[in-house]
């Protein structure tokens, strides 16, 4: 723990750069580039434009708010979480996306006791939840993780995650590179509401680029539905202070 910590990089307070974006969820996918900048705990903003580079989307997530320009349909939305899950399915966590931008071990406390162990040559952190519940947060992730494991039965798995849901367990996975001590992988499995985040980074920048994430994979899943993005990230900056321009022509209506 003392060694991942040391490797771990100081977040800087701003951050923006340039992304190649591919995103599917379901049987829609889509590519485009992207403007990001993001203020530490504060917010994440994004201009989204697709090949003819004209600004079609605007994001600006905080805490607890989303907000949407749609300018090919002039259309916004504005809402908290509970109005963006109903209006889109899932909510963005801020502090997450945040987390993974910046290739930092998303929720990992030094405090904390770990079970460790071995998968294709990388160390696995894994919190030290009771086993039943690590077993539960595998057999609800796409893409059986754990080796010569074994699924649980149905009627186990639901008896499982009512006992996870009277604890509200949430288990963390941590993937270690073992020279560098970096993290490659996280997955946050929410055994209550049956939600999992799946973040993969894949690439790195070199020192001079404080080795930030240049290759970011990020899966979240939920009961039928799956939402997946694969950011390609170049001239990233970090220094600040930065404009989050998000203001809504009169001409707009509010998206149905």
């Amino acid at each position: 723990m003392e060694r991942v910590m040391e490797a771990r990089t100081v977040p800087p307070r701003y951050y923006s750069a340039k992304a190649n974006i591919e995103f599917a969820m379901g049987e829609d996918s889509r590519s485009f580039k992207a403007q990001l900048r993001c203020v530490r705990d504060s917010a994440i903003w994004a201009s989204l434009i697709p090949a003819l580079g004209i600004e079609v989307a605007r994001v600006l997530i905080t805490a607890d708010s989303l907000k949407v320009l749609d300018k090919l349909h002039d259309q916004y939305f504005i809402g908290d979480t509970a109005a963006t899950k109903k209006r889109f399915g899932l909510v963005p966590n801020l502090a997450l996306l945040q987390d993974a931008l910046l290739g930092i071990p998303i929720d990992l406390d030094p405090e904390e006791k770990y079970r460790i162990d071995r998968e294709e040559g990388q160390y696995v952190l894994t919190s030290k939840e009771k086993r039943r519940f690590v077993r539960a947060a595998e057999d609800i992730t796409p893409g059986d993780t754990l080796a010569r494991d074994r699924d649980m039965g149905e009627r186990r798995l639901e008896r499982t995650l009512r006992r996870a849901e009277e604890k509200e367990a949430i288990v963390h996975r941590y993937w270690i590179e073992p020279d560098s001590f970096q993290v490659t992988r996280v997955q946050v499995v929410d055994l209550v509401h049956d939600r999992t985040a799946d973040v993969r980074y894949e690439e790195r920048g070199d020192v001079t680029q404080g080795q930030l994430p240049t290759r970011i994979r990020i899966t979240f899943s939920e009961p039928g539905r799956m939402a997946s993005g694969m950011l390609e990230i170049s001239r990233i900056e970090t220094e600040g202070p930065l404009q989050l321009n998000f203001k809504i022509p009169e001409k707009y209506e509010p998206m149905p």
